[in-house]
């Protein structure tokens, strides 16, 4: 089956329904027999995603830069864990470990993700496929303000529809699976 990165938030002080919302995209990816790509952190979203991964009996593959582990917020119960030097090389290993990409709530360093992504995309360095879930209308403001960069002509209409928006694990699995095959 296909590895699956979950970007996502790794703050320690949110809502349970952002943590529930993550456990239950890492238990869906396993019940349908992918393979978690994460962060590699332990904490947060990050760590709730993976969690939910190995419960549902699915493996797990992070990756985190040396700064984080050395923070102690490294995911030690990885099935497989590959520690980077830095922020930089940790995002392009996990762009080459994985098939497709899955975005969850999250903040600058799930932007981030996100957008390296998604420009990787734009520019043809990748034709995998991407996923927001828009949760409970998260990223709403920021899809409005995507949609005038493109009817500004800052961004081509192509590279806005690169990126699927959905609102349910279920359906940014569905979609996923669908540009997979």
């Amino acid at each position: 089956m296909a590895a699956i990165c979950v970007f996502c938030a790794s703050s320690r002080t949110l809502d349970q329904r952002w943590l529930d919302l993550a456990a239950e995209a890492g238990a869906e990816i396993a019940r349908r027999g992918h393979t978690l790509v994460s962060g590699g952190g332990c904490v947060g979203m990050m760590g709730a995603v993976a969690d939910g991964a190995r419960t549902a009996g699915g493996p797990t593959l992070g990756v985190i830069p040396q700064a984080l582990v050395d923070l102690e917020v490294a995911d030690l119960a990885s099935d497989d864990l590959l520690v980077t030097a830095g922020m930089a090389d940790r995002k392009t290993l996990m762009i080459d470990k994985s098939d497709a990409f899955l975005t969850l709530p999250g903040g600058l360093g799930t932007l981030d993700e996100l957008f390296e992504v998604w420009t990787t995309a734009t520019l043809t360095m990748h034709a995998k496929p991407m996923v927001l879930v828009d949760a409970d209308g998260f990223y709403r403001p920021l899809l409005d303000w995507l949609a005038t960069l493109a009817d500004r002509n800052f961004l081509k209409p192509a590279g806005l529809s690169l990126l699927t928006v959905v609102d349910s694990i279920p359906a940014a699995l569905d979609t996923l699976e669908s540009h997979l095959t």
